[in-house]
């Protein structure tokens, strides 16, 4: 399967170096090229893609309201949007993930570590960098209610999606996930939408927030990984 992505930089020089990288790639192409918010939008629309590679600071409608268009309009559903950035502060993280994105990245991001977050997101998997997901995790224990979940309404998830949960919080993969409960990679990755169904988001990363917010998992220090609380 060919993954189709969408470029939306306002720098034409971005935009022409991504499309060399992109295209030197068998199982990737590019669907088009937006220099503004809008274009992001429309072109999301019209060009087939799978993946907008989104920058935030575009003129006009910012990278950020662009990912809130795509992800509300239901004839895209299909679409997922990857943030490079170079804002990587709680507040745009934050904001980015609110805006409905699959993915952050920072702008010195490895072109090997960027190829490969296009395939992860393509595949419905959200992808964070260290320094986004550490700003996720702070913001989200020291700020009450952003979710809009409640600790109750996790008690709708059946002890499989509870591990599964745990295991998204940690950031691994669904061929991690599957791995480390000895599951198949499909099913880690039917549980997961499911557990996203039950909860009403779209995004894994939205799946790190309420874990953290909820306090369902706790994180125990910056060495450990996160476990479920009692």
């Amino acid at each position: 399967m060919t993954v189709r992505v969408l470029l939306a930089d306002e720098q034409a020089l971005i935009r022409t170096s991504f499309r060399a990288l992109i295209e030197s790639e068998p199982d990737l192409e590019v669907a088009g090229e937006a220099a503004t918010g809008d274009e992001a939008v429309m072109l999301a629309r019209s060009s087939r893609a799978d993946v907008v590679l989104m920058n935030i600071r575009m003129p006009g409608t910012d990278g950020l309201a662009a990912t809130r268009a795509i992800s509300a309009d239901e004839g895209v559903t299909g679409v997922r949007v990857l943030i490079l950035t170079a804002l990587e502060a709680d507040e745009y993280v934050l904001r980015a993930l609110r805006a409905g994105a699959s993915g952050i990245l920072g702008m010195g991001v490895e072109l090997s570590d960027l190829l490969r977050a296009i395939r992860l997101v393509a595949d419905g998997e959200a992808l964070l960098s260290p320094s986004a997901t550490k700003a996720l995790i702070s913001h989200f224990l020291a700020t009450p209610d952003l979710t809009g979940i409640s600790a109750p309404e996790l008690r709708r998830l059946t002890e499989r999606e509870r591990e599964v949960f745990v295991l998204v919080a940690a950031g691994l993969s669904n061929d991690l996930i599957a791995e480390r409960l000895r599951i198949s990679r499909s099913t880690a990755k039917t549980h997961v939408n499911h557990i996203m169904t039950k909860l009403g988001v779209r995004g894994r990363a939205q799946l790190v927030a309420i874990a953290y917010q909820t306090g369902f998992v706790r994180h125990p220090g910056p060495d450990s990984s996160p476990r479920m609380n009692a």
